[in-house]
């Protein structure tokens, strides 16, 4: 199977995902996980590099950090999203080998995280793949605090309780 037909067949199963995030009436109840939950808190660990998928997940990262069902168990849920690997390349200014519809994508990605940030959600980058990947931590957004080592804040993200959710 191609690249772009696994993208394509990601992109779809993605929005069919985030359809029902939004849409679903299920209480909080239905989750047997939830139930006994103070707090939730939890890592997201992105290491996507195409531009599409990582926009719709961090689309539902920020509808699931806002749905109802986790909020009405678990008060405001604490969320960071550590880009590490090849996604760092979509969080910076520097747009070279995108094409013009990435770019959109891009300014897109970059609108979504400024939106999840002032709901609370927090932003880190890896900078040893920062240098991997020739990204130059200057053009890196905003909102994105600068980290050594990735790994290194996840670790110490669990370590604290957090849930480790791969983002690949």
């Amino acid at each position: 199977m191609r690249r772009e037909s696994k993208e394509i067949i990601l992109s779809v199963f993605l929005s069919i995902c985030l359809f029902f995030v939004v849409v679903a009436n299920a209480s909080g109840e239905d989750y047997e996980a939830l139930k006994g939950l103070n707090s939730v808190k939890a890592v997201f660990d992105i290491r996507i590099s195409n531009p599409k998928s990582a926009a719709l997940h961090l689309k539902l990262i920020h509808e699931t950090f806002k749905d109802k069902d986790l909020t009405a168990v678990a008060g405001k849920p604490t969320f960071v999203v550590v880009f590490i690997g090849p996604s760092v390349k979509l969080i910076s200014k520097q747009r070279e080998g995108f094409s013009p519809e990435e770019h959109t994508i891009l300014d897109e990605i970059a609108l979504t995280i400024s939106e999840m940030s002032k709901d609370g959600i927090k932003f880190e980058i890896c900078l040893v793949a920062a240098k991997v990947f020739g990204v130059d931590p200057v053009s890196v957004l905003p909102e994105i605090q600068r980290v050594g080592n990735g790994w290194i804040s996840s670790i110490g993200y669990q370590a604290k309780g957090y849930s480790l959710v791969p983002v690949y």
